[in-house]
């Protein structure tokens, strides 16, 4: 089970739950509020003095941020509230979620209808799909590089906070060469490799995500144990030999028989007495729970997400053995699910 300050990141989330809580902290940062606040505490006239926006206007915007709770009003002046102040330890994640949320909303207001009725018009017309265009990460373009950072940017804050989890469900310490597929950033083998100083990965994934990975890694002390291998993992082979292969977050993206493709590939590549391990976002559920604006960019791809269960039955039928699911609840859903090649 992971403990409790593996995933106090999750307080983000509480400042994300409307639009309208979303978009009013967009524009506090946006209008350097929080950054002046954060700095030091300021009376409301102070404020003015370094804002450039009507006095009406930021007063409002002042007391929109109270409401949520973002700002809180002391005898020094305006100070970022105790639980904000906590968020704001995870400025990376929070930034980011309020982005990706803000930049897909349209694609909920417009297009949810669409999306229960046709998965393909919607993935035709919606802008989420027109972010995560992988063609763009084809050829070493400026504008592919732009497109491709945008949400690579997303996909990275969050692994970055979700990967201790899943240390805390697999132990990877008896590993030496480790090969994460769809490895996007490489942020999922760097928290790995920092943990585990005997292991070295190799990172698959597009050409031009595996370019910015390794812009990501440049200046961190687990560079030098990380490479990158620019492949198509569908169809490219794939270098063999690896203790452990992962899929993080990646297997979703794809139907169920490309899927399945992915998991064969994996399984020749790894050693004997290897393992295999995917961590992803299980079916969501809201049974006993709201939508909070925060997780309309998961929403969006909720047709894809797959039951445990799935995998584990393809982990059998390619004859693995030691297979374990550990389920559990972030800001959703989640597993992690590995066996052993025999």
């Amino acid at each position: 089970m992971h403990s409790s300050e593996v995933v106090e990141y999750l307080c983000v989330d509480d400042f994300l739950t409307t639009l309208s809580a979303a978009r009013t902290l967009k524009s506090g940062f946006e209008l350097d509020v929080i950054d002046v606040i954060q700095a030091t505490p300021v009376h409301l006239e102070q404020l003015q003095d370094q804002i450039e926006c009507p006095t009406n206007s930021l007063r409002l915007l002042v007391q929109l941020l109270k409401t949520n709770n973002v700002l809180a009003e002391t005898t020094e002046g305006l100070v970022l509230s105790e639980a904000f102040g906590q968020a704001m330890r995870f400025c990376d994640l929070l930034e980011a979620k309020l982005d990706f949320a803000l930049a897909v909303a349209p694609d909920f207001s417009d297009l949810f209808t669409v999306l229960l009725k046709d998965t393909q018009e919607f993935l035709n017309k919606a802008k989420l799909f027109q972010l995560f265009d992988y063609e763009k990460c084809l050829s070493a373009t400026e504008a592919n590089y732009e497109a491709t950072r945008r949400w690579m940017r997303f996909t990275t804050a969050l692994t970055r906070y979700e990967a201790p989890v899943c240390l805390s469900y697999h132990d990877f310490s008896s590993y030496r060469r480790m090969l994460d597929i769809g490895g996007n950033s490489g942020e999922f083998s760097r928290q790995i490799c920092c943990r585990n100083l005997d292991l070295i990965a190799t990172v698959c994934d597009l050409p031009v995500v595996c370019d910015i990975g390794q812009q990501h890694l440049a200046d961190t002390e687990e560079a030098d144990r990380i490479d990158f291998f620019r492949a198509n993992a569908l169809h490219d082979p794939l270098p063999d030999g690896y203790d452990v292969i992962t899929f993080k977050s990646m297997l979703h993206d794809w139907p169920d028989e490309q899927a399945i493709t992915f998991l064969q590939k994996a399984h020749h590549s790894v050693k004997q007495g290897g393992s295999l391990l995917i961590y992803e976002r299980g079916p969501l559920d809201f049974t006993n729970s709201e939508l909070p604006f925060s997780l309309l960019p998961i929403l969006l791809f909720f047709p894809f997400y797959r039951s445990p269960e799935f995998y584990q039955q393809q982990f059998q039928h390619l004859g693995m053995v030691n297979i374990e699911i550990h389920e559990f609840f972030l800001e959703s859903p989640f597993f992690v699910v590995s066996g052993t090649k025999p």
